[in-house]
């Protein structure tokens, strides 16, 4: 499937006019570039995208100019976007209606037309957080990942606002996360994450394993645990959709 060459970006979200209802336009960099039909929603491939029935919102974390903590050459922005994709197609096969809100290497803060700050970081978490808050998804997944100081600190943790239905879904993550790491961790309330304090929907922070530890950054980086991950965080999900809230 090939994006008329007018749409000269690889898909993105925009909180525009109208109150701020979200716009999708290509934004590859790449005149006619392909992306996979399996990425887009039915509802959003009809001139009228019905955008009230997501049940994730997949927040990509970083982009652009933004590439998030490193190890050398090793990117966690692109870590992010690999390990989404593979999140999206997963949820996809379970039958879960999903969307992404970057699809390729850019920073969403450029999108953010709308809030008067010089922050660049502001700007790019209120995008991501509005953007959530006017499609209002059952539920939003950020994946990010994570750095310590100890090399030997690895595993994943998935951070929950402090509310009942949050905690739910990151103790579903967790768990199934845990399982693909070996590990026993528990998840964790964020207190000053501007993410998790503006979103409306129950959300949570997913930090998919650390890049500073060997171990982990093999399974950050290798397709097939990072297939692991995405089936984890999938399941995570299933789990929680199946059970009742509190």
């Amino acid at each position: 499937m090939s994006w008329p060459n007018s749409w000269n970006r690889a898909i993105h979200l925009a909180v525009a006019a109208m109150l701020a209802l979200t716009v999708l336009t290509l934004r590859a960099g790449h005149a006619g570039a392909a992306v996979p039909e399996s990425w887009l929603l039915p509802e959003l491939k009809s001139a009228n995208p019905a955008l009230s029935s997501v049940d994730v919102l997949i927040d990509v974390g970083h982009g652009g100019i933004d590439g998030g903590t490193s190890h050398g050459d090793l990117l966690e922005k692109d870590i992010n976007l690999a390990i989404a994709k593979k999140t999206y197609d997963a949820l996809r096969r379970k039958g879960v209606n999903v969307l992404m809100n970057r699809m390729d290497d850019y920073a969403l803060s450029g999108e953010n037309l709308w809030l008067k700050s010089r922050s660049r970081h502001i700007k790019d978490l209120a995008q991501r957080s509005h953007l959530c808050n006017e499609v209002k998804p059952k539920m939003m997944l950020s994946l990010h990942v994570n750095s310590a100081r100890r090399a030997s600190k690895r595993g994943a943790i998935v951070i929950h606002q402090r509310k009942p239905q949050s905690e739910q879904l990151a103790k579903a993550l967790q768990e199934a996360l845990n399982a693909v790491y070996g590990t026993n961790d528990k998840p964790v309330p964020g207190r000053t994450f501007y993410l998790l304090k503006h979103a409306k929907a129950p959300s949570v922070i997913v930090e998919m394993g650390f890049i500073t530890n060997a171990e982990d950054r093999r399974m950050l980086t290798e397709e097939r645990s990072q297939q692991l991950i995405a089936e984890a965080i999938a399941a995570g999900v299933e789990q929680y959709m199946q059970q009742p809230k509190n």
